[in-house]
């Protein structure tokens, strides 16, 4: 007997089949038991089976628990003031060479302890999650030395303690340099070659590596020493890549089979049939875009044309995405972007569980897959991409529970 069924519902199972790629199923039903998807079809399929609970959904549309695999949820403090001088007209360049920016931050964040770090986020969570999120990425990055981070990887781990959510660290390990550090930036990337990867590997806090490549941030050649240290061990990386400008990151984090590009407003074809060709999701996010007031939007149909999974995220972060809405950024990446519905949609969903190389458990409705689920009272489901702002699903499933 199964423990639970739900039933009188339209199902976007994000299993692509011919001409339906979202894998639609209307009058469907969802077999759960021990918290993972055990069967998925048409109601009339499912009839013969039993289950301890059966929840009749007045024809409501079923997605998998949406993800949010680009969140930089840690860190003191707000960057509200950035805000009124940014309208004044100063550049997000301009604000990090006087001191502000990512700086600004990280002196917050160390003055900040663990307790308050721990409660500031988790509101952050929270919010994320009322939006859908069974999935949430969290980065480190706004410790910039090696006991700092590992700090924030600790913090970010601990967030789900006792949380119906899914949290995945990423060790943001090459965020910005230290002012201290900007006349030793050779030194300062050793530390963090030699000393913090190792760390994070051995204590198990990260999954993955990402890195900060541009003309405020790091080389490429800075950023190939950390995927080469991360290779080493057995560490998968990720890269912010072509945000500011073009320094061929997305073909730089390709040739080391990240899992991700993200940004990605100054990618070039070069970078996009690198991305095709190594299996790198494309991860868009349109409230950096947003808030920054940018102009060059990302070459989406570049990234059609060569067939790259296209993912969105918040990118919550204090400084330039203060964006606490899933829904909101599949809406801008609609509006903004020209993504379909559809596509936004996969962003958050099964493109967003590639991107976190968590494809196999998460991200799609199918048997043997977690069953992590969002109930939600629309007529169709480009509702999710049309409101702007839609508050959330009516009913959030994790693990086969609702949460």
């Amino acid at each position: 007997m199964w423990d639970r069924l739900l039933v009188d519902c339209q199902i976007a199972t994000m299993e692509e089949r011919p001409g339906n790629p979202l894998g639609i199923i209307e009058n469907g039903a969802i077999g759960i038991a021990d918290g993972k998807v055990v069967r998925v079809g048409k109601r009339t399929e499912l009839a013969g089976y039993r289950a301890r609970q059966v929840d009749a959904l007045g024809g409501a549309w079923v997605t998998p628990g949406l993800i949010d695999c680009h969140t930089h949820l840690v860190f003191g403090g707000t960057r509200a003031d950035e805000h009124a001088i940014r309208r004044a007209g100063a550049s997000y360049e301009e604000i990090a060479n006087a001191g502000g920016g990512i700086a600004s931050t990280v002196s917050r964040t160390a003055a900040a302890s663990d307790e308050e770090l721990l409660e500031h986020s988790r509101r952050r969570l929270h919010a994320l999650m009322r939006g859908g999120c069974t999935t949430i990425e969290v980065k480190s990055g706004y410790g910039l030395d090696p006991a700092s981070e590992l700090r924030l990887l600790r913090i970010a781990s601990q967030l789900g303690d006792g949380e119906p959510v899914r949290i995945v660290p990423t060790l943001l390990a090459l965020h910005s340099i230290p002012a201290e550090q900007r006349d030793r930036r050779a030194h300062y990337v050793s530390e963090i070659v030699d000393k913090l990867i190792p760390a994070a590997a051995e204590q198990g806090l990260a999954t993955s590596v990402d890195a900060f490549c541009d003309t405020i941030a790091f080389t490429p050649d800075e950023v190939e020493r950390l995927f080469k240290a991360a290779a080493h061990h057995g560490l998968r990386v990720r890269l912010h890549a072509e945000q500011l400008s073009n320094h061929h990151g997305a073909a730089l984090a390709a040739r080391y089979h990240a899992l991700s590009a993200d940004h990605l407003e100054h990618l070039d074809e070069a970078g996009a049939k690198a991305m095709a060709a190594a299996g790198t999701v494309a991860v868009l996010l349109p409230g950096a875009f947003y808030a920054l007031q940018e102009e060059r939007k990302p070459p989406v149909d570049l990234l059609r044309k060569h067939r790259v999974p296209i993912t969105v995220a918040t990118d919550c972060n204090p400084g330039t995405s203060p964006l606490l809405s899933p829904t909101l950024a599949m809406n801008m990446a609609c509006t903004l972007f020209g993504l379909t519905p559809e596509e936004a949609v996969a962003g958050m969903t099964i493109n967003a569980a590639r991107a976190l190389g968590l494809a196999h458990s998460v991200g799609s409705i199918a048997a043997g897959k977690q069953a992590d689920l969002c109930i939600w009272q629309v007529e169709s489901l480009a509702e999710l991409g049309y409101w702007i702002g839609l508050p959330g699903p009516d009913r959030r499933i994790f693990g086969g529970l609702d949460a």
